[in-house]
């Protein structure tokens, strides 16, 4: 595939503190319950974030459960960042059905 010209933009570079501040904001939007570097639904724990070295860590639950196995990623970048939030958007769609 030849070179696409880029037409002199760039993509902003990724801020983890600030991603992680967007994170906490949308995962409230959300209605989870911030509880330290994770957030909780009806007291169940479902995702941690942890910065580190420029990017963020998640642990996310596989499943509404007191303790729950966990699917783990790292965010990047402003798309994974936006791929979390449907994916979480997506399992709590999904618990409330299973309920």
């Amino acid at each position: 595939m030849p070179d696409l010209p880029d037409f002199g933009f760039e993509p902003p570079p990724f801020s983890a503190e600030n991603a992680l501040t967007q994170l906490k904001r949308s995962l409230r939007d959300l209605r989870l319950a911030e509880r330290g570097n994770a957030f909780e639904l009806r007291g169940k724990r479902v995702v941690e974030l942890q910065a580190e070295a420029g990017a963020i860590a998640v642990r996310l639950a596989r499943k509404l459960a007191l303790t729950p196995e966990w699917d783990r990623s790292v965010v990047k970048s402003a798309a994974e960042q936006r791929k979390l939030v449907d994916e979480v958007k997506k399992r709590l769609e999904r618990w409330e059905r299973e309920e």
